[in-house]
């Protein structure tokens, strides 16, 4: 039988509503950390979580209340990083759902509510923040209690800064949500729902023990890699790696494999003693709908790259990279992501963890071409573009885009979605000051920049998610971009066709800023089929050729003149542009 003390819970909101300060408290009330080692966000183990105040990956820790034993899992909350939550809860059986008493209900409340009904979890609400002097505690209360279709007295409310109410919330906890489900009889079944990269341990799979128990050095099977492999230590999260002689049913902590070949170990693989057992069920594969070149600055360090995303990859599944062809600024790998965020992230882990200086392409969706013989063929950047006489058909990833928003911001909200080209679908109401907007757009128009707009506009109160619809047809065409006459596929651009002379004006301004003068002049164009919409040029580096004269005959100074002219006429026939890595970082900025 199962241990009947055991409770594996998450903790699910909207980005900034207290989940890590809540959990902070959680350990300080269980005597998980000493009060000298304590510190804010203490789960938030990167620096990059604590420097941007965001939960970036998921935390397991266990704990321990009276006789009870807890397994918290701390989870992200931005849209960006919805497949680390969705993870997480099909470790557990319960969430603590939380929400910002000032703030209300957010985009990602709704979303990670969704996320946590699917999988039956046992939700308890919670209001957070009651201590904030503009706290609209009651209102945000019957908000929630509408929400969940529940009595407004089932909801907690506390303020995890101050620890008000968090120890009812963790009895309440220990009373609403089950013990795991799982015989200890049976064979062993465990599931893997993150791993990392340990350079002594090898790969370290966070799992969770759906039925038997795991020793240290038995044998194990990766069921989906058919990969044996040995238990070299296991053990709880404490929230530090804590060894143990044996993992039980229900519980989750961490099995070093002894594996150092990243790909051999994956998320949500079923990890058995016997290869004949029945294999559960793991997770849906989360499609990356944003796709961004990253190329090493210094070429030498594409291995370092590619042996720096296979590790990224066992902390990050979400994550793909293929190689890509070598250009101009060498060989690099075209990464897939689930959102321009999560790109970001990659990237600065990639710095940071690695010691990697990157090049990254400006981040693009996927797009879809029927050709003229009906074949789908996938467009993931400028350069596999098709010829215009080779197209059918264009299509593109549309979203359902979800807005929270005061009603006195409605205005400034419906004013950044005016050229979006999308589809009002329809208004709800949240309160009496806050309403929902549900619009339908292009993926493309809400990658770079919307979400920064959209806080800009409502002052940091509205919030969104989105949710993918599927591909539409789009009118979209290739924008080429000339350097003195050649061109340069790094800068090429997928473009909606009323918005292509606009954006052709807009990289070649940019680009005419960034590169240094020649001793030529240097054309930049923009191109559309072959034809130019758009031209500036660099004018050419002067150089006094007269400096030496003093005086004398005008001919002489014209002869020098002319010879200079013909020389820059040479120059710029045969001259060709170099583009330092410098000049393609300075473009990627959004």
């Amino acid at each position: 039988m199962v241990a009947i003390n055991i409770r594996n819970f998450c903790i699910i909101s909207h980005i900034d509503h207290g989940k890590s300060t809540l959990a902070d408290r959680f350990l300080e009330l269980t005597d998980t950390i000493p009060k000298e080692k304590m510190r804010p966000q203490f789960l938030d183990s990167m620096d990059l979580e604590r420097e941007r105040g965001i939960t970036i990956k998921m935390q397991p820790v266990r704990m321990k209340f009276g006789k009870y034993i807890l397994n918290l899992i701390d989870t992200p909350g931005h849209v960006d990083f919805s497949y680390e939550v969705s993870r997480s809860l099909a470790a557990v059986e319960g969430a603590i759902l939380l929400v910002d008493g000032a703030k209300g209900i957010q985009a990602q409340t709704i979303s990670n509510l969704e996320l946590a009904r699917k999988q039956n979890l046992v939700i308890i609400p919670a209001v957070n923040k009651i201590d904030l002097a503009n706290a609209k505690v009651e209102e945000v209360t019957l908000e929630l209690a509408n929400l969940l279709g529940i009595d407004k007295n089932e909801i907690i409310q506390i303020s995890a800064k101050y620890g008000i109410n968090v120890e009812q919330l963790l009895k309440s906890i220990i009373e609403k949500i089950p013990s795991p489900k799982g015989d200890p009889q049976n064979s062993l079944r465990a599931l893997i729902f993150d791993s990392k990269y340990d350079p002594y341990l090898g790969v370290i799979a966070y799992l969770r023990i759906i039925d038997g128990e795991l020793q240290t050095g038995e044998k194990i099977h990766l069921m989906a890699t058919k990969t044996e492999a040995e238990a070299k230590e296991i053990g709880y999260f404490t929230p530090e790696f804590s060894a143990q002689k044996v993992l039980k049913t229900g519980e989750i902590g961490y099995l070093a494999t002894g594996i150092k070949e990243p790909g051999r170990v994956r998320v949500g693989d079923t990890i058995a003693k016997i290869p004949n057992v029945k294999p559960l069920p793991g997770y849906q594969e989360p499609k990356p709908m944003v796709f961004a070149n990253i190329y090493p600055e210094n070429p030498d360090d594409y291995e370092l790259l590619k042996e720096a995303l296979a590790k990224l990859k066992l902390n990050d599944a979400s994550l793909t990279f293929e190689p890509q062809a070598k250009t101009g600024l060498g060989r690099g790998y075209q990464c897939g992501f689930l959102g321009s965020l999560h790109a970001e992230i990659v990237s600065e882990r990639l710095r940071r963890e690695f010691g990697l200086n990157l090049v990254v392409s400006i981040p693009s969706v996927v797009f879809k071409i029927i050709n003229q013989k009906n074949q789908e063929i996938f467009i993931y950047s400028p350069s596999d573009w098709l010829p215009t006489s080779e197209i059918k058909e264009i299509l593109e990833p549309w979203v359902k885009l979800e807005i929270i928003t005061p009603t006195a911001f409605l205005g400034s909200v419906f004013e950044i979605l005016k050229n979006k080209g999308g589809k009002h679908i329809e208004n709800k109401s949240i309160s009496q000051d806050r309403i929902l907007l549900i619009e339908e757009v292009p993926l493309r128009e809400i990658i770079i920049g919307f979400y920064d707009k959209l806080k800009g506009q409502s002052q940091g109160f509205a919030s969104m998610n989105y949710e993918t619809l599927g591909y539409r047809p789009g009118d979209l065409v290739k924008l080429e971009i000339l350097i003195a006459g050649e061109k340069e596929e790094a800068f090429s651009k997928i473009v909606p066709r009323a918005r292509v002379f606009k954006e052709g004006k807009k990289i070649i301004s940019k680009l005419k800023e960034i590169l240094p003068h020649q001793l030529f002049s240097v054309p930049l164009q923009a191109a559309l089929e072959g034809k130019i919409i758009a031209r500036e040029t660099i004018k050419a580096k002067k150089k006094d050729v007269l400096q030496s004269l003093y005086g004398g005959d005008y001919t002489r100074k014209r002869k020098l003149l002319e010879k200079q002219k013909r020389g820059k006429k040479k120059l710029k026939e045969k001259g060709r542009i170099r583009l330092s890595p410098k000049v393609f970082l300075e473009m990627f900025k959004s």
